[in-house]
């Protein structure tokens, strides 16, 4: 136990990956680190940022309008993980993430692809060419062309697919990001396969209609869902998965404030990401460590980890 004053241990570790304290950033909502270096010094602050999603070649993306915000509670977006490429993403970021890395920082590199050989492909790459990154996260929720747009990770069998074909291709820690539905199912499916972490919730996927033009507000009929609307969701497929997996979980879905995050690490969650907030104000995930570690504090705790999974019913 800890004094009110003392100073509670924040680092976890999820899945090989050693992080200072259990804040993350959600892929696509924090850029690739550099662009909120005006507002905190990310390297110092946060445990770990997860890069924009990159596959292989360069996607460009879908046409505009992308985003769409839903009230003040949640956004809808399909941005189509537009992205340059490993060699340009690389190029482009990576000795800003080699700095971060040198301030303490773990840099999680999402993959993505729409097809079994191209996420082994961007693997590889990746291996190759990012010695900055402390491990990857695969996009399971990436459509698979060949299947008729389906998502590559919709099932325990493709997701375990997806699974079998990358994990011999990096010694490194492997997360996968897994869709919202099934997630004891198909995280059973994904350990199996040697996957060392999850991250769950990717968003939601809903509609939104101008009642005037009749059209979609975004660029597709539908989008994913993200942001505080769908939190309390996350929470209990955290909770679900977490009950069904050995291997570390890292929440996502709505977090605004350290008691979001707290919430997650009570269900089951090792490490948090902060997603949709980022967008609104810049600093929320470095406002999340603080209140976070007054919270471990507060509940009488020496160490972030003996409150995972403390949930009572």
């Amino acid at each position: 136990m800890v004094s009110m004053q003392g100073s509670p241990r924040m680092a976890v570790n999820l899945g090989g990956i050693e992080m200072r304290n259990p804040v993350n950033t959600a892929s696509g909502t924090f850029g690739n680190g550099e662009q909120f270096e005006g507002f905190y010094d990310v390297g110092s602050t946060l445990g770990a940022i997860t890069c924009k999603g990159v596959s292989a070649e360069p996607w460009v993306g879908n046409p505009v309008p992308r985003l769409a915000e839903l009230g003040g509670s949640a956004i809808l977006n399909s941005v189509g993980l537009q992205n340059p490429g490993v060699h340009g993403f690389v190029e482009r970021y990576g000795s800003y993430l080699q700095g971060l890395r040198d301030k303490g920082c773990a840099v999680i590199c999402q993959v993505a692809g729409h097809s079994i050989g191209e996420y082994e492909q961007a693997t590889e790459l990746f291996e190759e060419l990012a010695p900055f990154a402390s491990g990857f996260e695969i996009n399971i929720s990436c459509p698979n062309i060949a299947a008729g747009g389906a998502a590559m990770g919709a099932t325990p069998e493709t997701a375990a697919e997806v699974m079998r074909a990358v994990r011999p291709r990096t010694a490194r820690p492997v997360i996968v990001k897994m869709a919202p539905h099934d997630v004891a199912e198909i995280g059973r499916a994904l350990e199996a396969e040697g996957a060392d972490a999850l991250s769950l919730i990717n968003t939601i996927p809903g509609m939104a209609i101008d009642v005037r033009t009749r059209k979609s507000r975004v660029c597709r009929p539908t989008a994913g869902v993200s942001g505080p609307a769908i939190h309390a969701i996350a929470v209990r497929m955290v909770w679900e998965c977490a009950k069904a997996v050995r291997i570390p979980i890292c929440g996502i879905g709505g977090i605004t404030c350290g008691d979001d995050a707290a919430e997650m690490i009570l269900a089951g969650a090792t490490a948090v990401s902060v997603g949709t907030a980022n967008l609104t104000d810049p600093t929320c995930a470095a406002r999340v460590v603080a209140e976070l570690t007054q919270w471990v504090r507060e509940q009488g705790a020496s160490d972030v980890n003996e409150l995972r999974g403390a949930f009572e019913c």
